[in-house]
């Protein structure tokens, strides 16, 4: 922030901390000659107190001290930040409050760019979807920066914006979908359990656990993992300009930084500190850059913290698609 704009706020907090301080003074102690006079030193202390917060605020809309504003998306992505898998750690935002964070900050006239903090390996398509689409929709540059881990979903997510900046040490990557189910057929036989269900429909059953895939709905279910994979490359070669033959050609691997950055995966390598330059070149002004986070109470802070655990590095999903039974589960 200017010199400019810390003389300019100090200025204004200082004035209305005083007008209010003096009318105060003028209404409960050189007017009374009682002992309201001690209910007006009250009050004027009270006033001086409100008057900094009113001057403040009204300093920090007036003055700001950012011009862009960052957004983390940690951890597996789900709708509404529950733990999606045993793995995922409890308390991270959910997809909608990421999304309302981002609406919110494009509708403030001093948010003129988005840092999207990317840490995660995947989550759930649509959710990871909506976030893509609402940095894509931010009226201003938008730059994602990944961390630790930025695969499938949070890929998905980072071609939705101008830029992608990694880490040296970054995981990225991991542009593929796999189907995954799990056979219980032999361990019911051993316990002498038979499996009986009525449906309506060939392919209702299709990956259900308790028994095995015929050719069929082993046809019928990669024929939707090819979908998805179809809409993943379209998706990125889109989102950055780039060759869908060249983002198969990456085979759904995984990459360092360096790497990634080498094969156009990356728009730039570096630090936080780097991403923050790259902010002030894109707006031209030195960057200022304010982190927003979801509101929460603090009941649900001290939840959160008790129950986060650390997430697999290798989870890698970007979505899953499963059926009232959980029987089969699509994974980018």
């Amino acid at each position: 922030m200017s010199g400019l704009k810390r003389i300019g706020r100090l200025a204004i907090g200082l004035g209305i901390t005083a007008l209010l301080a003096l009318a105060g003074w003028v209404m409960f102690v050189v007017f009374p000659e009682n002992t309201t006079e001690l209910l007006g030193v009250l009050f004027v202390l009270i006033a001086t107190v409100v008057g900094l917060r009113i001057g403040g605020n009204i300093a920090a809309s007036v003055f700001p001290d950012y011009n862009a504003v960052e957004i983390g998306v940690d951890g597996p992505i789900t709708r509404d930040g529950g733990g999606g898998l045993p793995v995922s750690p409890p308390g991270s935002p959910g997809a909608d409050e990421i999304v309302e964070l981002i609406e919110g900050a494009d509708e403030d006239a001093n948010a003129k760019a988005l840092v999207l903090r990317l840490n995660t390996p995947g989550g759930a398509v649509v959710p990871s979807d909506d976030i893509r689409l609402a940095a894509k929709a931010f009226d201003g540059p938008t730059i994602a920066y990944a961390t630790d881990v930025c695969a499938s979903g949070g890929y998905w997510i980072a071609s939705g914006c101008d830029e992608l900046w990694a880490r040296d040490g970054s995981i990225v990557g991991s542009i593929g979908v796999r189907g995954s189910r799990m056979t219980a057929k032999g361990l019911l036989e051993k316990v002498g359990l038979e499996y009986e269900q009525l449906t309506a429909g060939e392919y209702k059953e299709a990956g259900v656990p308790f028994d095995d895939l015929n050719e069929d709905e082993r046809a019928y279910l990669q024929g939707i993992i090819d979908d998805y994979y179809d809409q993943f490359v379209e998706t990125v070669a889109d989102g950055r300009d780039a060759d869908p033959e060249q983002i198969r050609g990456t085979e759904a691997k995984v990459f360092l930084g360096e790497n990634a950055h080498e094969l156009g995966l990356v728009d730039g390598v570096g630090t936080r500190e780097d991403v923050e330059s790259r902010v002030g070149e894109l707006l031209e002004e030195d960057a200022a850059i304010k982190e927003l986070e979801p509101q929460t109470s603090m009941a649900e802070r001290l939840r959160g913290g008790a129950e986060r655990v650390a997430y697999a590095l290798g989870a890698g999903i970007a979505g899953r698609f499963a059926d009232a039974e959980g029987q089969f589960r699509f994974r980018f």
